[in-house]
Order: structure tokens, then sequence, then C-alpha cells
């Protein structure tokens, strides 16, 4: 079956509405790349005036062009791009790109003509990139086609190259061709009214001129889309994602650019990491990743042998391949014979291997040649400082020469030389990454090892428990029909329980009585809390009292409780106590689920209790969770440590703690009108290591949740239960 986006990326024949002769236009540019980077097939320029436009017979209207036509681009303005598409149809044409800018980056009256523009697109069974883009590009010898009006002609290479942002793709193709790096096709998405990054992902992923993907996104439209693709196609190739809008005034930056709505930076850093994309937070970074994989294979392993002409560097060297959690290789004793047989007394074939001063290019080589045939070593970072008259172009040629014989293993050079050394190298065929500075290819190389780790681990769906919805249906219903979106701490604990969570062990009690028979069953010490409909943070209002020894203890401590309220007005909200066994320990974690405009429910765990705000050690997933995305976010915080059992405390139960997040994620997953969940501790106990949950709290979308659970059925909206 034929994919419509290839007529748009692979077309026979374009025509270009709004070609021009007029200099400096974005008409005659298009004309111009179109001609200068020889597009293998037909071109036909669109003009009411007709003639010739460079070198190209001219036709007055799209109805006029002789031969079939797959793809328009369309380069006029915003009130007559609507016409232009009905006469695209009226050609048979499938294939559009709208260079035009003044849709719904333009305000009310824009956003109402994209939304015409989207249903005519539809309607007529066409795919249509932008509009307000930078245009698409095709390396392929036999295609060579270049409908952008970027300002270098693109150099080939193997990458699939997205950015919503014109200008700055733009600018990305330049750098990159003066950094050597080309491109095999790139799509300026532009206002995503049809073809976006989730469109370009899949359209690519089978494809072989393709090794890697690049995203410059400002917004993700779908995430639950998106996510499935790139975690897919990720496992076969590499997607490296600079992601704009991270501060809220960026945030806000992309939306007035785009018209599109930047979520939560963290529910996307979240979202990208569970999809085995590589994020980027700077050009720069891209530009080194991007680099890197172009040229090196995925690696085996993360062993790095270091091979250098002097001390210093490589002892640098080393210190960052550390920082960046990669291995320092261990030489094999018979690489070390074989390296000493050619090289001085003087040098070292410990790793770093130092060549000193005094190599000549001859050991440059043998000494490649014979690290890379090492088992042991994964990766080779090679260091060359101006030494003796050495010219570092020559030293290049020759490390390339060897990586062309050897190309199995990455290698890197990292030459801290001039600046004329890589523009040297922006000339010439190379197939090797080339760095001034021993950290960046360091963090280059653990991009290599993080593709490598991702592409390892097997895809993996969220898993499902047996749980109790009924109840739990039954305990969110009763406070919906009451108008209440936040259910009450003994409402909360009941929810998770139902769910399979560990909590404390825990009764209700409505009075003085019943709160001691409660605590005799349970066993001292207890821990009181209030729960109320009306008073969410129970400690505001000293309404938790802990480490109570007795019956007599705990009959004052209620007592002084409900004087406390009384004394605040809040006692009428009051619906009783819960009594829960106290667990003893001294680590608290925290987990819990926050709504993302955009990216829907995330998950979050970290270090708890009083010092969640301090510390700040949190990490966050998309819902659904998967075991792999569980057990990262476990491992990812400081506080693992902790939880490993640090100085002498008993281990965490790490695979209960991982079904908690597991079940929770569940829970969100059957509910999506929960909008906040808390569970805050979640205290590892001293004696068994378990996760358990000492206080919960659960808010829902009130309407969203009467709607879903059938509480809206009556005219008046009351919230009845009339089922």
């Amino acid at each position: 079956m034929t994919n419509l986006l290839d007529k748009i990326m692979k077309p026979k024949a374009i025509a270009v509405i709004g070609a021009s002769t007029k200099p400096k236009t974005i008409g005659s540019e298009i004309m111009q790349r179109l001609r200068d980077y020889k597009f293998n097939g037909k071109v036909y320029p669109v003009n009411p005036k007709g003639g010739v436009i460079e070198g190209f017979q001219a036709y007055t209207s799209v109805g006029e062009v002789p031969g079939e036509v797959d793809l328009a681009v369309i380069i006029i303005p915003q009130k007559f791009v609507l016409d232009a598409i009905d006469q695209c149809h009226e050609k048979g044409i499938k294939g559009i790109c709208i260079i035009s800018a003044g849709f719904k980056e333009a305000g009310a009256e824009g956003a109402q003509a994209e939304k015409e523009l989207v249903k005519k697109i539809k309607e007529y069974g066409m795919r249509c990139v932008g509009p307000n883009c930078l245009g698409v590009l095709n390396t392929h010898p036999d295609l060579r086609m270049d409908a952008t009006f970027a300002e270098a002609l693109p150099q080939r290479g193997n990458i699939g190259f997205v950015s919503q942002s014109g200008a700055l793709g733009g600018g990305i193709l330049n750098i990159l061709k003066d950094l050597n790096v080309g491109f095999a096709q790139f799509i300026s998405i532009g206002n995503q009214a049809d073809v976006n990054a989730e469109t370009a992902l899949e359209y690519w992923e089978n494809d072989d001129d393709v090794q890697q993907i690049l995203l410059y996104m400002e917004s993700i439209q779908n995430p639950e889309n998106f996510r499935k693709l790139a975690s897919r196609i990720s496992k076969k190739k590499p997607i490296v994602a600079l992601k704009a809008g991270r501060s809220a005034a960026g945030a806000s930056a992309a939306s007035s650019h785009t018209g599109s709505l930047a979520g939560a930076d963290k529910a996307a850093n979240a979202l990208l990491k569970q999809s085995g994309v590589i994020r980027e937070y700077s050009l720069k970074n891209l530009f080194s990743t991007a680099k890197v994989f172009s040229n090196s294979p995925i690696p085996n392993g993360n062993r790095v042998a270091i091979i250098t002409n002097s001390g210093g560097p490589g002892i640098m060297a080393t210190d960052a391949i550390c920082e960046y959690g990669l291995q320092i290789a261990k030489i094999a004793d018979s690489t070390k014979e074989k390296l000493r047989s050619f090289l001085p007394a003087a040098a070292s074939v410990k790793n770093p291997i130092d060549m000193i001063a005094s190599a000549p290019i001859e050991h440059y080589k043998q000494t490649v040649e014979t690290v890379i045939a090492d088992e042991n070593v994964d990766m080779i970072m090679v260091i060359y400082l101006p030494f003796l008259g050495l010219k570092d172009i020559d030293v290049a040629k020759a490390l390339m020469e060897i990586k062309a014989q050897h190309p199995q293993k990455p290698v890197l050079g990292v030459f801290m030389t001039t600046s004329s050394f890589f523009s040297q190298l922006a000339d010439m065929d190379v197939n090797m990454p080339f760095y001034m500075y021993a950290e960046e290819a360091a963090e280059a190389l653990q991009r290599l090892d993080q593709q490598r780790q991702w592409m390892e681990k097997g895809l993996t769906a969220p898993k499902t428990y047996d749980v109790n919805k009924q109840k739990t249906e039954a305990i969110i219903k009763n406070a919906l029909k009451e108008g209440r979106d936040q259910l009450t701490t003994l409402e909360s604990i009941d929810v998770l329980d139902a769910y399979g969570i560990r909590a404390c062990r825990y009764d209700f009690a409505k009075t003085i009585d019943e709160a001691a028979n409660a605590a005799n069953k349970i066993g001292y010490p207890v821990v009181m809390k209030m729960t109320s409909k009306t008073t969410s943070h129970k400690t505001d209002v000293g309404g938790v009292r802990v480490n109570i020894q007795s019956e007599e203890q705990l009959r004052a401590e209620y007592k002084d409780l409900l004087a406390k309220l009384e004394e605040r007005g809040l006692l009428d909200g009051l619906e009783g106590v819960i009594i829960q066994e106290m667990v003893k320990g001294n680590r608290e974690m925290v987990c819990g689920i926050a709504t993302d405009p955009q990216y829907g429910p995330m998950m979050m765990f970290g270090l708890g209790g009083v010092f969640i705000e301090v510390m700040k050690d949190v990490t966050f997933r998309i819902a659904p969770l998967t075991d792999v995305d569980a057990s990262e976010m476990i491992k990812s915080v400081k506080a693992y440590k902790l939880l490993e059992g640090a100085r002498g405390t008993t281990p965490a139960q790490m695979d209960q703690i991982q079904e908690t997040l597991l079940r929770l994620s569940q829970l969100v997953s059957d509910y999506k009108f929960i909008d906040e969940l808390d569970i805050n501790p979640l205290l590892i106990s001293e004696k068994s290591g378990e996760g358990i949950a000492v206080d919960g709290r659960i808010k829902v979308r009130l309407e969203e949740a009467k709607e879903a659970l059938g509480l809206t059925c009556c005219s008046c909206g009351c919230g009845c239960d009339c089922k």
C-alpha cells in the first residue's frame, strides 16, 4: 500500500504555487534550490503572470499544469491558500506543503482558517506539511529534492530531522553542514495541521535511508501516541530530541510561537525518557550527539580505551569517562605485550595508553589497530595534541583509514588543536566524529551507551493486578454525591487498600470508646488521625497524634483533639478518627500522582516526609507504568542508597515498592478523573523493609468523575444515582 507521505517526501513532480522571479522572496528561493540541488523530477512553477521562472515554464494556475503532480508547495498569502487547496484537489494532487504563515500562530482568525484547512485536507484525502513551515527535503541521490528556503544546500547523510520551528530548523541544517553532518530527509512541521512528529517517526521507522532521527519540538500533540511509536522505533534507531519550553516563560513563548500548548517540562521529560528518546538541552549537545550517531555503530558495552600522546589530557579523559558512568577498559595482557613491541619504553600501555608526545603517525595507526582488536574494549577515544611538527589533519586521515578497516567499534577523536582543523574536516568525507575536548567526547560516548542499554531492554507492557473496583467506585461515588472532589483520609486509605497497596493496619472510630477498642485490637503503640470532610491538612490543626502508648493516653489525646477543633470552629466537619498501627522507621518516601493538562497522569516517587519540598529528590514518569519504568523510578533517586540499607538499616523490599507504584499506576489508569493522589509518607518499615502507606490523599475532577461513574444522568444535574 502506498504511503501518501511519499507524495511529499518522494515526489516525481512538484508544483510551486507562488513561484516568483522577484529576488530574495521565498517563491524565488525555493525555485532556485530545486534547480541548484538538481531535483530529479519535474518542476512546475505556478504564477498568475506565467512566463519562465528559473528556467522552468510557469503556468497561471495549477489546473493548467500538463502532467501529473505529486506535491504542491504553497507560498501565497493565507487568504488564498484554501482556494489553492481546492484547485489542487481538482488536479488530483495528494501531497501538500504549505510554507505560508498567518494561521493559528497569528490569532483567532488564523486559527479558524487552519480549522477549515484541516477539514479540506481530510475531506480530499491529502497529506499536508505545515502551514507556517520551512519546507521539506530528501537528499537521496535518486531524488535530490530541496524544497526549503534554508541558506545552504543540504549535505547527504543518514539523519531524519523534524523541526517544529522553521527558522531554527534551517539554522540547524546550516550548522550541521559546517560540522560535516548530513541529512537523509528533513520535515519542517510548523503548525502541525496534519503531519506532525509522530507522523514522521512512523514514516521513517522502516526507512533504511534514515539511521537516526532528530527532533526539535516545542510541544507533543498526542503524548500517548508519541510514546507508543517512539518506544518501538527507538529500539531500532536512535531518536534524539531538543525539547524547548523548559521554563514557565519558555513554555509561554512556545505557545505563542506555534499556537500549541506546552505541557509541564517534568512531564515531557518523563515521556521522552520512557520512550527511549535521548533528550538534549542545548543545540551544542544536539550537534554533538548527532555527530556521534552519524559516524559510530552502537557499542556492545561501556568499556572505553583512551589513547593519547599526552598524560594530562589522558587523566582528564579518564575522569570524564568515569563521571559519565562508563568504565575504563582493562587492557588485555596480550594487547599490552603487542603495544610494548613498537611503542617506546617511556610509553604507558595501561589505560589510558600514553604513546608520549613524540608519537609518529605510524604509532597512532598501530595503537588504534591493536586496541580495537581487544575484546575487553567496546569504545575508543583517541586524543591528539600538536607536537613536533605533526600535522593534525594527517593524523585524522590516518585514524579514519584505520576506522574504515575496522568499523565494528566506535572510535572518537579528541583533537586539541586550532579551529582551522575542524574547518578542513568540513570539506572532507569523515567516518568518525572529532571533538575539541575530552569531556565532549565522553558525553558522546555516554549517549551511545544510553542507546545500547535502551535497545537491550525488551518492550514491556503495563502490568495489571486483581483489585476491588466495586469497593473503589462505591467510595468515590459516596464523595461525589455529597459534592466533594476530595476523599477523606479514611476514604483514601480504603481506596489504596482496595487496590492492594499495603497500608497501616487501621480502624475507624466515631467515639472515644470506639477509638479505644480499635487501639486495643490493633495493639499499642498507635497513631490517631482525624478524618474530616472540611479539613484536608490534618497536621496544620493538630489532627495527627503519634506514639500513643496506652488507652489512658489515647483518651486524653482524643479529648484534646476535640477541644482544639472546637476552639478553631472545625468540629462540625469531623467524621471521626482513624486508629493506625505505628510503623517504626526513619526512611520516609513519597509516591503519588499529579495530572498534567497535556500529558495526563504523572507518577512521582522520591524522598518524602518533611524533606520533599527542601530536597526535591523526586522523579517522574507518565502513567501507565511498566516494570522497567517503576524500577528505574526507584533506582534514579538519590535516596536509593537509603533504600538499599545504608549504615546497617534493613534493606527495603524493592519488589514490593515497585509493585506499589504499578498498582497506583493501574488505579489512575482505571480512573482517569483522579487529579491528585499522595502517599506521604510511604514509610519503610525497619522491621520488614516494606513500604507502608501511612497517609493518603485523593482528589478527583468532580464533573469528569460524575460523568465517568454515571452520576449525571438526571436533567437537574444534581448528581443523583438514577441508575
